[in-house]
């Protein structure tokens, strides 16, 4: 799931902030600019799929050893955090201003960084037990 996400924003939208600009905004040539309505069909499968998954994943995490030590709560914040601004995003930059594909490169990242992360402690809790 993390490699065809990791190769289909490489493929699709790029890791460079003026590509993400170019994608949602349109580059004059070969790419249109989203629309709201675009934007809000590609998003609505991703909240529930993101949202299921982090659902999982924190209640799996916080049935694990893991639950008493103090930056577990911050990881889950911050996966919570960065998966609502991986989402709406687009919003921002089609509505206020490009330099939110920043935003959205930055949590991107975070993104995919903590998801193996959350199950690297999973499975770690597990073979301690």
């Amino acid at each position: 799931m993390l490699v065809s996400a990791l190769m289909l924003f490489a493929h699709k939208i790029g890791f460079d902030p003026t590509s993400i600009t170019h994608y949602y905004l349109g580059d004059g040539e070969l790419l249109l600019q989203k629309s709201n309505e675009g934007i809000l069909k590609l998003i609505l499968p991703h909240i529930f799929a993101f949202g299921v998954l982090s659902f999982v994943l924190i209640h799996f995490l916080i049935f694990t050893s893991y639950k008493k030590k103090r930056y577990t709560f911050s990881v889950i914040y911050i996966l919570l955090t960065t998966q609502t601004l991986e989402i709406f995003s687009p919003f921002l930059i089609i509505n206020i201003s490009e330099y939110f594909s920043y935003l959205k490169l930055i949590s991107f990242v975070f993104y995919m960084a903590l998801i193996p992360l959350i199950f690297f402690w999973l499975f770690k809790s597990i073979l301690e037990d």
